[in-house]
């Protein structure tokens, strides 16, 4: 694959090291010396690169495969064409993605835009605010008064980081965002584009038609978030918007203000979550699902795309649809459906006679 105009070569590695970094047991030792540099589709892996092949879908594709190695399963080891290297694991394609750290490791990390890394004299930082050593604010990005930065983080070019914001150690603000009235912990990755800390949207009636609710509350993001770009999070009212340890979220989801999310939740693109919605552990939610104000989902628990949660979700349920209801009964409802769409009768079992 020809993506050296943004990702540095690899100088290479053995089949053998690779390997034993990836969790996989090379088919034939004989091969355990060959080099790879890079990695690339099934379909477009070449003599240097490796690739993985993941089901019997794949056969075809792999039965005509160029690369230079290939992560399968031991059943589909016997499709390997002869002269590629079999790389036999349980998990081929997350054996890859550890092959992708290894090889493209500068993918693994946010760009940086201008190379610098220290604290650019084109910057803006208050005198007051504290930074530990090791940081690096690139050209054009401004730290507000009192803000704290930790030992390893990087500021991107055009970041702004509010009065009083601390930042913890290793964590890297994108290009453009924006963080303030947040507490940010380690390891946290914030994505071009993010606005951390603004208003909530708040009001009540008032004689001359709204009055705003001022929003005195902050937003906690613990160890190892990820924040997609675009993606805004309201700080709170009174109370804090809180997004727990280890949480994904996509690109362009709208967290509002009071929201408590819980550890590893993984949050897909164009959800939007209501005021003081509480997510537990483990939570997961399709794209463009909207979760409603006040509710309660239980850890565990995943959410269809496109739902609409109305009311409480129990723990370790599957649900889907619009209200929001479990997964059995909205698909036996949509089939249903379907079915008096087209005049036919539908069974007892939601689906259609024949």
């Amino acid at each position: 694959m020809d993506n050296h105009r943004f990702f540095s070569p690899h100088e290479g590695i053995s089949l053998s090291d690779l390997s034993g970094l990836c969790g996989a047991e090379l088919a034939d030792p004989s091969l355990s010396g060959r080099m790879v540099s890079g990695v690339a589709s099934l379909s477009q892996a070449g003599e240097s690169e490796v690739t993985f092949a993941n089901s019997g879908k794949s056969v075809p594709e792999l039965k005509q495969s160029r690369a230079a190695a290939v992560f399968v399963t031991e059943k589909l080891a016997a499709s390997v064409p002869a002269g590629v290297a079999a790389l036999i694991v349980k998990a081929p394609q997350s054996a890859f993605v550890r092959a992708i750290g290894v090889l493209v490791p500068s993918s693994v990390k946010p760009l940086r835009l201008t190379g610098e890394t220290a604290v650019s004299e084109a910057a803006h930082v208050d005198a007051s605010a504290k930074l530990e050593d090791g940081i690096t604010i690139e050209a054009f990005a401004v730290i507000g008064a009192g803000a704290e930065i930790g030992t390893g983080t990087v500021i991107s070019s055009g970041a702004a980081i509010g009065p009083g914001t601390r930042i913890g150690r290793d964590c890297h603000i994108g290009h453009g965002a924006t963080v303030q009235h947040a507490l940010v912990g380690n390891n946290v990755v914030i994505h071009p584009g993010a606005r951390i800390g603004q208003d909530g949207f708040g009001y009540i009636p008032g004689q001359r038609g709204l009055d705003k609710i001022p929003q005195i509350g902050r937003v906690i993001i613990q160890d190892h978030v990820e924040i997609g770009s675009g993606t805004t999070i309201d700080r709170g009212a009174l109370d804090d918007t809180v997004i727990g340890e280890g949480t994904k979220i996509d690109n362009l989801v709208q967290i509002a203000h009071n929201v408590r999310i819980g550890r590893s939740c993984v949050i897909v693109s164009q959800v939007g979550i209501a005021g003081s919605a509480t997510l537990g552990d483990g939570v997961m939610i399709g794209g463009a699902a909207g979760i409603n104000g006040h509710v309660t989902i239980g850890d565990g628990a995943q959410i269809a795309a496109l739902s609409g949660v109305a009311g409480d979700v129990p723990p370790g349920v599957r649900w889907g649809g619009q209200p929001a209801r479990p997964m059995r009964g909205f698909l036996l409802d949509a089939a249903a459906a379907n079915a008096r769409a087209f005049g036919r009768k539908p069974t007892k079992k939601g689906g259609e006679d024949t």
